[in-house]
């Protein structure tokens, strides 16, 4: 039985620490038959992978627009067309509108606003040239751009506007067969984030907040980017939630969370 991205090309970014959200869905779509580049800032690790799954790889911050574009012409030059192209980088700054410094705030809108719009456009320019025309974007969000959480404004702020770019590349074109969508997880274990479920009591916090009953996991993440990769969804300009209806109740107000989730964060930062 053929994989369900047979014959598709894939640029996954962001995928240089081991089980992140990157790597897990190239393992994930290498395994349904695409070719896939990886991309990200380690040389090391992304040659482990690339040679794991059979790929390409290529080095790249989503902040320096040339490598950007340098990422999406290596790609077309390797595989001929590049159907599909995911963003999975971020980075979960927690820090009152008061506290954060004009560093963090240039960081964090490199990163996650004008990278956001690098990515778009190099890879619009690249889907729109080849024949036929046409392709899948998709940006990694996050649940907090609905579900407020407390000392996180820049963070969601700057996820909120790459949702907009991502819906007015879906308006824009879409007649060319482009496709755009974000994808938004919630509270989950991953390298970014691994530090924050050791802290007592914080997954405790969260977990009431899922509908569902449990946290959502990197793979259930993988999982609905492979079903927005394939032919099968017509959906463009939308922001798909996987995890079990975290918005519905919205995340854990209590200062003392953010607090327990900052100084995780700054551990794992530092």
């Amino acid at each position: 039985m053929m994989g369900q991205l047979a014959g598709k090309s894939a640029v996954i970014l962001g995928a240089a620490s081991e089980g992140n959200m990157g790597q897990t869905i190239a393992r994930l779509f290498a395994k349904e038959g695409a070719k896939v580049m990886v991309a990200g800032r380690k040389e090391a690790p992304l040659a482990a992978l690339a040679a794991e799954i059979g790929g390409a790889y290529a080095l790249c911050d989503i902040a320096k627009k040339p490598e950007v574009n340098a990422m999406a012409d290596k790609a077309a030059a390797t595989f001929g067309r590049v159907d599909i192209a995911i963003n999975t980088t971020g980075w979960g700054l927690l820090a009152s509108l008061e506290e954060i410094t004009d560093e963090q705030l240039d960081q964090i809108v490199d990163l996650q606003f004008k990278g956001v719009h690098h990515f778009l456009q190099a890879f619009v320019r690249v889907m729109s040239a080849q024949s036929p025309t046409g392709g899948s974007l998709i940006s990694l969000s996050s649940a907090t751009t609905k579900a407020i959480i407390t000392n996180h404004a820049a963070y969601i702020g700057t996820k909120r506007g790459s949702e907009a770019l991502i819906e007015c590349v879906a308006n824009d074109y879409g007649h060319l067969g482009i496709k755009a969508n974000t994808v938004s997880p919630a509270f989950t274990d991953s390298p970014m984030t691994h530090e924050s479920f050791q802290v007592p009591g914080l997954t405790d916090a969260f977990l009431p907040r899922y509908p569902m009953g449990r946290l959502n996991t990197v793979d259930d993440v993988a999982h609905a980017c492979l079903w927005l990769s394939t032919d099968r969804a017509y959906v463009t300009g939308a922001n798909i939630q996987p995890n079990g209806g975290l918005i519905m109740r919205g995340n854990p107000q209590a200062h003392d969370v953010a607090a327990a989730v900052g100084a995780a964060m700054a551990k794992l930062q530092g």
